[in-house]
């Protein structure tokens, strides 16, 4: 899965891209019907002049048809 997700984040050219799988920490976590729990730490001149909102919408987007079936939570920061 972390592959597929840097895979598709390339479209933002990222400078720094770090993803985690901290799947282990939420074994047994209500609601998880499989989908794994990631971490992405990014710094992309695209995300730059946008809100931290904006920022976090075109992410989603880029992963958004993984939701929740592959991916089930996100945690995302930012860099810039």
């Amino acid at each position: 899965m972390q592959a597929e997700i840097k895979k598709r984040l390339a479209n933002l050219h990222p400078t720094q891209l770090e993803i985690t799988d901290d799947s282990h920490l939420h074994q047994g976590h209500s609601g998880n019907n499989g989908g794994g729990h990631y971490t992405i730490i990014i710094n992309s001149s695209v995300l730059h002049d946008k809100s931290r909102i904006e920022s976090h919408r075109l992410i989603y987007e880029l992963l958004g048809d993984l939701i929740p079936a592959k991916i089930h939570a996100l945690q995302i920061k930012i860099l810039k």
